[in-house]
């Protein structure tokens, strides 16, 4: 495994947990990790992608605290710098991406522009 030492991703701490929770649920597929991405579409122009996949030929791997993630090279110029976080609260439930990169967002905070 090609590891490059440090990825244009970050994961608070919340994401973290509950990313290793994911993963230790009965039926996960160890030979899957982490994809951080990008997708066109949603009401700003590019969508977020974050799920668990296999590796791909175009693939950039990287390692966050022991969770192996995956990032398709050409998405790192738009994700560079930018934190996933784990909500838990009453208004906001689930992950969200804080981009600096973005010159704008949607309300619902899934979908940017740069």
């Amino acid at each position: 495994m090609n590891t490059i030492a440090e990825s244009p991703v970050k994961l608070s701490a919340s994401a973290i947990t509950e990313v290793r929770r994911l993963m230790g649920e009965p039926g996960f597929d160890p030979d899957q990790h982490l994809r951080i991405g990008v997708k066109g579409g949603g009401c700003s122009g590019l969508s977020y992608v974050l799920g668990f996949d296999k590796k791909e030929e175009d693939d950039e791997e990287y390692e966050i605290e022991g969770i192996p993630v995956l990032v398709k090279r050409a998405h790192g110029i738009y994700l560079f710098g930018m934190e996933v976080n784990y909500e838990h609260g009453l208004n906001a439930r689930g992950f969200t991406f804080n981009n600096p990169n973005a010159s704008s967002t949607c309300g619902c905070g899934s979908s940017f522009a740069v």
